[in-house]
């Protein structure tokens, strides 16, 4: 093929290294934010029914409301400084909350552990809106009562790029206010119906979990939007994430949007 005009060409082939990058950038970014809702709805849904008993699910659900009464508003809460740490992750490496800070905002999910199916679907939906979390300048932060063991199982099983740290101590748990300690009753019904021992994954004595929260955290370590609930099937939305992130954006350009409780 005869070039007729080889600085028009020349310009044309610059014009598409420059903007091939940028154009893919922008593809990969415009991907659908995946929803955790809609998850739950399709898992509970092709779930076959239990095994559970009338007195089984009347434990389940004294527990419930136990808790609901113990933490009626659970988790640190917007406007608050979050509370440093620094937690071993799967490969027991330290990680501290402050170090993810000074690399900019923090999207910080406790969950229950690798045994939970809402907690695994909830891991995924996040996984899912990680590029777009990345695009805003966030870091995902998942914590968890499990040993490292366990959740080097979750990374290379799910190919999780982001860091799950353990709280073997239970102490970043309680400074979020989301710490409590399962019934013995509810550890019995786990244990003979689902062959679940909590100690398994936490380790030995330790049947403490979290209630299931998420916090959007800024530079500056102050919770811009948060979520807990002790129904633990109920998570915060990615969308919410990034609209979180998004206020934090506008903030850091001098527009200051409405902070962001969450139920």
């Amino acid at each position: 093929m005869k070039i007729r005009n080889p600085l028009h060409f020349l310009s044309l082939l610059y014009l598409l290294i420059i903007l091939f990058p940028v154009a893919s950038h922008a593809a990969e970014n415009s991907s659908p934010v995946p929803s955790y809702a809609q998850a739950r709805t399709e898992y509970e849904a092709d779930r076959k029914p239990g095994a559970l008993s009338e007195q089984d699910l009347a434990v389940m659900q004294r527990s419930a409301d136990e808790l609901a009464e113990k933490l009626p508003d659970p988790g640190i809460k917007v406007g608050e400084h979050a509370p440093d740490f620094t937690l071993p992750n799967a490969f027991g490496k330290p990680v501290s909350l402050s170090s993810q800070l000074a690399k900019g905002p923090v999207v910080l999910a406790f969950y229950r552990g690798a045994w939970c199916p809402y907690c695994n679907l909830e891991l995924k939906a996040l996984h899912g809106a990680l590029p777009h979390f990345e695009q805003m300048g966030a870091t995902l932060i998942a914590v968890t009562p499990q040993q490292p063991d366990k959740s080097l199982e979750q990374v290379k099983k799910d190919n999780y790029p982001f860091e799950i740290l353990s709280d073997l101590d239970s102490t970043v748990m309680r400074d979020y206010r989301l710490y409590f300690t399962v019934p013995d009753e509810l550890s019995d019904l786990y244990r003979e119906r689902f062959g679940l021992d909590l100690a398994t994954y936490n380790g030995p004595g330790r049947y403490e979990l979290p209630v299931p929260g998420t916090f959007v955290i800024d530079r500056s370590g102050i919770v811009r939007a948060a979520f807990a609930d002790t129904d633990y099937k109920k998570r915060m939305e990615p969308a919410d994430i990034i609209s979180a992130l998004h206020s934090i954006a506008d903030q850091a350009t001098g527009d200051t949007p409405p902070e962001q409780t969450m139920h």
